[in-house]
Formats: C-alpha cells, sequence, structure tokens
C-alpha cells in the first residue's frame, strides 16, 4: 500500500527502538534473577543455571540496550532463550501459552533477528572507529 511505502525509511530507528526496548525487558529478568528486583517470588534461591541465566540477561541486555557487540550478543542470547524454553518451558506443557513460555520465544527470535539485521541505530556499533 502507498499509504506505508514512506515508512521504509525510517527501517534503521524502528530496529534500533526494537533492540533497546527488548534490551530493557531482558536485564530487568536479569535483574529480578540476580538481586530480586523488581522484587519476584525466586529471592536467595538461585544457582546454578539460573545465576547464569541471570548474569547473561543482565549484562547481555545492557551490551545489547547500548548497541554494542549487538550480533554476538544476540545470537548467545538467542540460543540461551532456546535452552531455556526447552528446558524450563516445553517440560510442563507443549503449548507455550500453557507453559509460560510466550517471552522466551519471542526473546529467541528477536535476538536472532539481530543477529542477522544488526544493531540499527543508537548503536555503539555505529560509531566511526
Amino acid at each position: 500500500m502507498k499509504l506505508f511505502e514512506g515508512l521504509s525509511r525510517y527501517q534503521p530507528q524502528a530496529l534500533g527502538v526494537l533492540r533497546i526496548m527488548t534490551a530493557l525487558q531482558f536485564v530487568e529478568h536479569g535483574s529480578q534473577k540476580l538481586f530480586n528486583f523488581p522484587v519476584g517470588d525466586h529471592a536467595g534461591t538461585l544457582s546454578g543455571l539460573p545465576v547464569a541465566a541471570g548474569i547473561l540477561e543482565f549484562a547481555g541486555g545492557i551490551l545489547l540496550a547500548l548497541g554494542l557487540l549487538t550480533r554476538p550478543v544476540a545470537f548467545l542470547l538467542c540460543g540461551e532463550m532456546a535452552i531455556a524454553y526447552f528446558m524450563a518451558h516445553m517440560p510442563r506443557d507443549f503449548f507455550p501459552v500453557n507453559n509460560g513460555g510466550d517471552s522466551a520465544i519471542s526473546f529467541c527470535f528477536i535476538f536472532l533477528y539481530l543477529v542477522f539485521a544488526g544493531a540499527g541505530a543508537f548503536a555503539l556499533d555505529n560509531r566511526k572507529a
């Protein structure tokens, strides 16, 4: 449709906003696991894989929000979310709406897209050396 054809010129900015907003949500997941902020149900119960996930989510989310090392970080986080889905959510139920894995799947595929698309606008990756 001609109405939407002109929006293509804003693709880098839209990609940058998608990256930043997704990363900020991911930081929140990590900070809840690591620091119980915002307050959640799992305070003080972390060990092993959940701690590793919290570190990846917090640090990786900050790097993605800044647009620094976007492609390799997104690749790592995509894998983390695939593992999280199949280890933590899928055993509960086949359907994501029933197993609570909706966000893990969404994060996984957004990160996979960032691996291929790059950071978009507003990224430190775009600065000239």
